[in-house]
């Protein structure tokens, strides 16, 4: 994978460039609606013109390019050919994805790849067949790790959630927030920093990586984590299908057989699972943040609230003609025994 100071990134993810791209015969235009250094960029969209450019010895590269759709419009930027790839974060329009919710479940033992790979499999298993990202080539599916609480005040055990005022990013996120009491409040994760330090929010629901690519260590120096996460945060990387469709046999053979599906999935999780633990750490380094596991008796308390969200997500998922329990199990099943 290409490595890039900070700076360069920067400046060559803001003004969309790609070193490789200018000798590729099909330059895609990937679109991102992150901070530049934000790892989305730097590590799986980076990571999947790496793995376009190896699989087809540099016939295919791409250029990631930001701002071109605020976050909940970038399934549109495909369907419109205004771009040939992007990533969308699925919470952010309630009601359309209802299948995808299914891997955002609380209870799932396993880090951001086994969940990723996990999703895959179930997608292609059982919710393809929903097709809710219609009209699209879904190429990878992920997931980042365990969501947690990051609050501008102290949260010594579950019942200090109640009535704080969090930024929720949609999907499970908001199911869990209801059960917790929290004051549910959407904006799109760039605008987090802003939303906590001027106090329109007092906590936000992410996973811990987001606390170097958002600054929550500045705005929000408490976290009060739960063992497995409160839930987490489906995304899906689309294709243009008529870019798709318009390239050489060979190289769609070369991208569905190396990069496309399960292999992409498990790269993008993996990087996740990176970000959380560089945040971690830079957490616990920081002299004025504080981590606050939950307390035995509040992991059983969360045990039967999380119970509740997955009856309510599973019996929405199998309204839609979906076996969801087997679906449920197989995530489960596929995560436990991953990696193993």
């Amino acid at each position: 994978m290409r490595k890039m100071s900070t700076l360069l990134a920067s400046t060559m993810l803001a003004v969309g460039f790609s070193a490789s791209a200018m000798a590729a015969d099909i330059n895609l235009t990937i679109s991102s609606w992150l901070p530049p250094t934000h790892p989305i960029n730097t590590e799986m969209l980076e990571g999947l013109v790496d793995m376009m450019e190896e699989a087809t010895d540099g016939q295919v590269s791409g250029e990631i390019k930001l701002g071109l759709a605020p976050p909940p419009a970038q399934m549109d930027l495909i369907l419109d050919g205004a771009a040939d790839i992007t990533i969308i974060f699925n919470g952010y329009q309630p009601g359309r994805f209802v299948g995808t919710k299914l891997i955002e479940l609380p209870g799932y033992e396993g880090n951001a790849e086994a969940a990723s790979v996990a999703y895959w499999r179930a997608h292609e298993k059982y919710l393809a067949q929903l097709d809710e990202f219609k009209g699209t080539k879904v190429i990878a599916l992920n997931t980042h790790g365990p969501g947690q609480v990051h609050s501008n005040k102290p949260v010594a055990k579950l019942e200090d959630l109640q009535g704080l005022k969090t930024r929720l990013g949609g999907g499970v996120s908001a199911d869990v927030g209801a059960e917790l009491g929290l004051v549910g409040i959407q904006v799109p994760a760039p605008k987090v920093y802003e939303t906590l330090s001027s106090g329109a929010a007092d906590a936000v629901a992410m996973n811990m990586g987001e606390r170097i690519s958002f600054k929550l260590n500045e705005v929000a120096k408490n976290v009060y984590e739960m063992p497995g996460g409160f839930y987490r945060g489906a995304f899906a990387v689309l294709m243009s299908q008529e870019t798709f469709d318009a390239m050489p046999e060979d190289v769609k053979s070369a991208l569905e057989e190396k990069v496309f599906g399960e292999p992409a999935s498990r790269m993008m999780g993996a990087a996740w699972d990176e970000s959380d633990n560089k945040a971690r750490e830079a957490t616990m380094a920081a002299g004025d943040n504080n981590i606050v596991t939950a307390s035995a008796e509040d992991q059983a308390k969360f045990a039967e609230m999380a119970a509740r969200v997955r009856t309510k997500v599973l019996g929405e998922i199998s309204d839609l003609g979906i076996d969801a329990d087997a679906a449920a199990e197989m995530v489960k099943s596929t995560m436990a025994s991953y990696g193993k």
